[in-house]
């Protein structure tokens, strides 16, 4: 029996860019409605169960009554404490209770949150937050229908679930946390309200893969020089806003090109530790200021490829219906 897992963060798409930028709200209906056409890709492939991450908005169980069809809705039993804690804790239930796949819906946080946690199982990142480089900008009956295949025909599917890259972060010599996109070394002490929106107070960034088609840091190196998700490879750029060797032109927020100065960059080899220096900082971690820094503590940040294993819906949907698995042959 193929159980596909479904994480939907209710905070997802409302943090402070709304404010700064004009990045885009997320109510909770339009998720609603995502799970619902989700729900409907995953049964038309045969998927019979779905387990939900419980929500305090009520997101999962109003979608699941939603549905018409003939799904079974099953919901995990955990506390709920509304941060990414949620998402990590329902990765491991939702392993535990052998899921073929784990669908995830909202921002590169979320993503984040739900891969500290996961195994070999593929996961589904669909984008509902801000400035999204991880999870793929994808409509939910397509991303059910991509989803159901992989996970009726797991393992033989796995190959359309290639694994990432991630980074990591060890600090005075011992790891403490990972990214699935970048991170930025940002002169601000505190972490505050968390989210990257000014890029003057960036000083230094890591990256999986530069993208020059998307929003966010990935986009100031893709400006520099693309590096795919799937290349064994990534980016390390130091920023200089008052006497750069380079300017690229990027767009850091929704609706906001910013002329950003580079100093330095180079191309990230994988297991080689590149060292930051010393300073009171705050390390970003996807976006989001998260471990606050002294000036005696030392950091290293490490190119990895033992990733997560991500679906790729637009391959997986290509290749089969190259093999004719959505059409049947009538008899005359």
């Amino acid at each position: 029996m193929s159980i596909v897992g479904i994480i939907a963060n209710p905070l997802s798409g409302k943090d402070i860019r709304r404010l700064v930028s004009k990045s885009r709200l997320i109510p909770n209906q339009e998720k609603i409605n995502i799970i619902t056409r989700i729900l409907s890709g995953l049964e038309s492939t045969g998927v019979k169960d779905v387990l939900f991450m419980p929500d305090r908005s009520n997101i999962s169980k109003t979608a699941a009554r939603n549905h018409n069809g003939n799904i079974n809705s099953h919901f995990l039993e955990m506390p709920i404490f509304d941060n990414q804690i949620d998402t990590t804790t329902a990765v491991s239930k939702m392993i535990e209770q052998n899921v073929k796949a784990i669908i995830v819906l909202g921002g590169d946080g979320t993503s984040r949150a739900a891969v500290k946690a996961i195994d070999s199982t593929p996961i589904m990142p669909i984008s509902t937050g801000t400035n999204n480089v991880f999870p793929y900008l994808i409509e939910g009956t397509l991303a059910g229908i991509a989803t159901g295949c992989v996970a009726t025909d797991y393992p033989l599917s796995i190959n359309f679930a290639p694994q990432h890259k991630i980074l990591e972060v060890d600090l005075n010599s011992t790891k403490k946390d990972i990214a699935l996109v970048d991170i930025a070394i940002s002169n601000q002490t505190f972490v505050g309200a968390r989210a990257i929106w000014d890029i003057n107070s960036v000083s230094e960034l890591f990256l999986t893969f530069a993208n020059p088609a998307s929003i966010g840091l990935s986009s100031i190196g893709g400006m520099i020089h693309p590096i795919l998700r799937t290349e064994s490879q990534g980016m390390r750029i130091e920023l200089e806003s008052k006497n750069p060797n380079l300017v690229v032109n990027a767009p850091v927020t929704p609706g906001e090109i910013f002329n950003v100065g580079i100093s330095t960059h180079e191309i990230m080899i994988p297991d080689k530790k590149y060292i930051v220096g010393s300073k009171s900082c705050t390390i970003a971690l996807d976006g989001e200021r998260t471990i606050p820094v002294n000036k005696v503590d030392q950091i290293a940040i490490s190119l990895r490829l033992n990733g997560p294993n991500v679906i790729n819906p637009f391959k997986t949907l290509q290749e089969y219906s190259k093999s004719g698995h959505f059409s049947d042959q009538l008899s005359l």
